[in-house]
């Protein structure tokens, strides 16, 4: 098994210089920096220290992964934030878990004794009422539907339709706003019967740059998604 991490980057400088070094290029076959055009030196730091960086020409974290899915080189992507929510050290966990024959592998904000020091009122909200939506209406058996941090086989963006433009537009169009795949990875995955499970792993406060939350947008976006799917995908 062969695996490829995505580092997804906006602005990211601060986070990039803190988190990258803790992580050992040993335990992947491949990282790749998408980046959605950063101007803060992120690209420059990143190629620098000679990671592989693709910058996206399209906005969106899902035209991010669309672009770059075909340079992946890995049979299992983990996708990543190194803005300090997302634990370096979880890394080889998720690909022994992995290894264990799972299509996902999801680290919870909210498994166990995890915890996440990034969230409000309003995001915890969100986040638990998004959770229960989908584990209600689809079969679910989530604690974390929305967090970007989590291991799956490449090909599912294919078999479940992520990359196709008709899985995401009308949302988008609704709510004027671009929006990422991991919603609706939860979804599929779920309404498919794949192979799930979660790792408890805890949400750190971001290190510098600006949180990019859409709230409302995204909130409204990912919900109308979720609702949809109940006639609109298989």
């Amino acid at each position: 098994m062969k695996t490829t991490l995505l580092i997804m980057t906006l602005n990211e400088i601060d986070g990039m210089k803190v988190i990258m070094p803790q992580i050992d290029k040993t335990w992947i076959d491949q990282i790749i920096v998408v980046d959605g055009g950063s101007t803060d030196g992120t690209i420059e730091w990143a190629t620098n220290n000679g990671f592989e960086v693709y910058v996206q020409k399209q906005k969106g974290f899902r035209h991010a992964y669309t672009e770059v899915w075909p340079q992946i080189t890995g049979d299992v992507v983990i996708t990543f934030s190194p803005d300090g929510n997302s634990v370096p050290e979880l890394i080889p966990d998720l690909i022994a878990k992995m290894k264990e024959g799972y299509d996902m592998v999801i680290v919870s904000r909210y498994l166990g004794n995890a915890k996440s020091e990034d969230d409000d009122v309003i995001t915890s909200f969100g986040n638990w009422l998004f959770t229960r939506t989908v584990n209600f209406l689809h079969g679910g058996n989530y604690t974390d539907v929305m967090v970007i941090y989590r291991a799956y086989k490449k090909q599912m963006a294919y078999e479940l339709g992520l990359d196709r433009e008709d899985a995401h537009v009308l949302p988008e169009k609704l709510f004027s706003t671009k929006i990422s795949w991991e919603p609706l990875l939860s979804v599929r995955a779920s309404k498919a019967k794949l192979k799930i499970t979660e790792i408890p792993g805890d949400e750190p406060p971001r290190i510098g740059g600006e949180r990019k939350l859409q709230i409302l947008r995204w909130g409204a976006a990912y919900y109308f998604q979720f609702i949809r799917e109940l006639w609109f995908w298989k």
